[in-house]
């Protein structure tokens, strides 16, 4: 057999399995969705192969659904496109002896968590300093969230100069700790249903209580002001607007020290933050909706089905995406970032971050993805690897819904096991 009929023969062979494969996953994969579980609920899924370009299955892809979390895929990719590699921290400039800041919407700034001190630190060098928080041009919430969920730790108001994720971090040691210090006189210490006021900031803590809770705080421009003093010690003053001349920027964090700590614990304020940051590259006025529509408009122009997207983090129920479309992001990423570090931004099945306890593979992950939860709503997007090797994209979403999201979980795992062994 010359070299030419044998590599024929090979490639043959080869179509034929890839095809006998394709039809088995479809097979497969159409019997567990058809499936009486289903009955009650609105579900979409959509596999890809990535490498070869290639609809493996697809069930409702274009159909719109609420997507929770999966928004985050949009805000990554969004950050990916006008961030550098370090977060810009703060602009600003000296005219004569006094410091001028603006924020950009760095949520870095004393997180709890991220415990970034780069502003602080050269704000520090500076005896004369004034703050320029009149950029941010938003409401604090985003249009659709939920009005009582102003209390809890996933929905901080968002700002163009966030201090300590803009929560309060209460616990109990020796008395009730409150950080930052300034609200430790703002603490009743009561067991009472509300964690706070709406209105104002008066918490509730009892000194019972054993646990360690964050609680957003209501922010304003006078507060952000006494937070600073109380930090830096010493006098601050607000300013209507920053004086002519051309602005700098500092360096914060690692750009993927944030894209992490979003992906992996589904954090909503980071998300928030991270579009207004990118608005800060583009313009002095802070706009997440000035960014999202500049994503739309031009790297996203070829989405065919536009997704109705009002905020970074999914929170709101008014977005709307379709599993074809987050498919499209997450292949987008997959061709621009190397795999090592574009894997390394999601959790982990079985092993980091929301997936810790669910998708485990055989003695290593073979799910990358990000998750999205609201009562009645379970979606999962991201990638999965074969044990053939390859790297399969994905967007599985589930709405409405009644079953206790561990038994959709069930359900999707179920499937994902099938297309890992037979694909």
């Amino acid at each position: 057999m010359t070299n030419k009929l044998l590599l024929i023969s090979v490639l043959g062979f080869f179509l034929i399995g890839c095809a006998s494969s394709k039809k088995k996953l479809s097979r497969s994969t159409k019997i567990s969705l058809s499936s009486s579980f289903h009955d009650n609920q609105f579900t979409g899924f959509l596999i890809f192969d990535g490498d070869a370009n290639d609809t493996l299955y697809k069930y409702n892809s274009q159909k719109y659904f609420t997507p929770a979390s999966n928004t985050k895929i949009f805000t990554l990719y969004t950050a990916l496109q006008f961030l550098p590699k370090n977060i810009p921290s703060l602009k600003y400039l000296v005219q004569n002896d006094t410091l001028y800041v603006e924020g950009t919407g760095d949520p870095s700034f004393l997180h709890p968590f991220l415990k970034d001190s780069s502003a602080l630190n050269f704000m520090r060098g500076y005896t004369n300093i004034a703050v320029h928080l009149n950029n941010f041009k938003e409401e604090v919430f985003g249009p659709g969230w939920s009005w009582g969920d102003y209390q809890y730790y996933y929905q901080p108001e968002k700002s163009s100069l966030p201090l300590y994720g803009n929560v309060v971090t209460l616990s109990n040691s020796d008395g009730v700790n409150a950080v930052p210090s300034y609200f430790q006189d703002k603490v009743v210490a009561i067991d009472y249903a509300k964690q706070r006021e709406s209105e104002k900031n008066i918490f509730y803590f009892s000194d019972s209580r054993k646990d360690t809770v964050e609680i957003p705080y209501k922010t304003d421009s006078t507060l952000t002001r006494l937070l600073l003093e109380e930090v830096l010690e010493k006098p601050i003053r607000i300013t209507d607007r920053m004086p002519a001349g051309k602005k700098k920027v500092l360096g914060g964090l690692p750009s993927d020290t944030l894209y992490r700590r979003m992906m992996h614990e589904s954090d909503n304020m980071i998300a928030e933050q991270l579009l207004i940051l990118a608005s800060s590259t583009i313009s002095d006025t802070l706009s997440s909706e000035r960014v999202r529509d500049s994503v739309l408009k031009n790297q996203l122009s070829d989405l065919k089905q536009p997704p109705r997207w009002v905020d970074g983090s999914g929170l709101s129920r008014y977005n709307l995406f379709t599993p074809e479309s987050i498919v499209h992001v997450l292949h987008r990423l997959y061709r621009e970032i190397p795999k090592e570090r574009l894997f390394s931004l999601f959790p982990a099945g079985g092993v980091s971050g929301t997936l810790e306890n669910w998708y485990p593979g055989q003695g290593q992950p073979y799910i990358f993805a990000k998750s999205g939860s609201l009562s009645n709503n379970y979606c999962l997007s991201g990638y999965l690897i074969t044990k053939s090797g390859k790297t399969l994209i994905f967007s599985f979403m589930n709405n409405h819904f009644r079953n206790p999201t561990s038994e959709v979980k069930k359900m999707m795992q179920h499937i994902f096991e099938e297309i890992r062994e037979n694909y």
